[in-house]
């Protein structure tokens, strides 16, 4: 892709409160919990230094599972039932494991991914803008995974982190991608166009319709808040403003699964990341 950025707006919805129940708080220490089998294992698989301590349930037959706890010699204790409630809550379906851990560890700086960034192959990358429901941040953890993406990034304010509910939406996939901490949303992409990048802003009135972009360039997408959608600046910021075009029955898609559409497209074009 050549020639000069031209920037391209969209109008967004006014910005409206967002259900602050999704916001996991994490403890003094920074430590969140996660549960399942599934997403533990992972961890294990993966990043097992992530893990600081896990309970299990007196009746929980998994060989596997406590031969890696073993190895990776993690502190195990006994999970009651009324402990698991205290933990994750009364409706969290936890499969008789829960664990905590420290998901500052999960994150890289921007810095040191560059660092390892080849832009020579065309990457792609998701930027998280303001997303604020951890299931939406989880699918599009899993998503840019299953697609090939290289990294998502994640700001560090008025963004969900990494809660055990994002663990457990991304299917255990935050342990296999990079996650990037950022500051400034609108700096970090800045950085970006430095190394080469072309960012693409998702939006329901944008002007570019997906399917028409060969994305023949290193390609940083922006996913922006289920309800505001991307901020005026950042959407300056953007090179492209891209659409899904889809039946008029139909006003917009979840931020996760545009994400998603999007990542799919890109992929199709770049079927040597999968």
């Amino acid at each position: 892709m050549s020639g000069v950025r031209i920037p391209h707006r969209a109008l967004v919805m006014r910005p409206k409160q967002y259900n602050k129940k999704y916001i996991q708080k994490k403890d003094a220490r920074g430590k969140i919990y996660i549960y399942g089998k599934h997403a533990l294992m992972e961890a294990l698989r993966n990043t097992p230094r992530v893990i600081r301590k896990v309970f299990l349930a007196p009746d929980l037959r998994d060989t596997e599972l406590r031969i890696l706890l073993e190895k990776n010699n993690i502190p195990t204790s006994t999970l009651t039932k009324d402990s698991g409630k205290d933990l994750v809550g009364r409706d969290t379906v936890h499969q008789g494991v829960i664990a905590t851990m420290d998901p500052s560890a999960l994150l890289i700086s921007l810095d040191d991914f560059l660092k390892t960034l080849d832009v020579k192959t065309n990457p792609a990358v998701a930027v998280l803008g303001e997303v604020q429901d951890p299931h939406n941040v989880g699918a599009i953890i899993r998503s840019a995974a299953a697609f090939g993406l290289s990294a998502v990034l994640i700001p560090e304010h008025n963004q969900a982190g990494i809660t055990g509910a994002v663990v457990k939406t991304s299917a255990g996939m935050v342990f296999r991608i990079p996650l990037v901490s950022i500051g400034n949303v609108n700096n970090t992409l800045n950085v970006l166009k430095e190394k080469g990048f072309w960012i693409y802003g998702l939006a329901m009135d944008g002007k570019t319709s997906l399917g028409t972009d060969v994305f023949d360039a290193p390609s940083a997408f922006v996913i922006g808040n289920e309800g505001a959608g991307i901020r005026e600046k950042t959407l300056d910021t953007c090179d492209v403003i891209l659409k899904i075009p889809m039946h008029s029955r139909t006003e917009s898609l979840n931020a996760a699964v545009s994400a998603a559409v999007v990542f799919y497209e890109w992929s199709r074009k770049h079927p040597e990341a999968l």
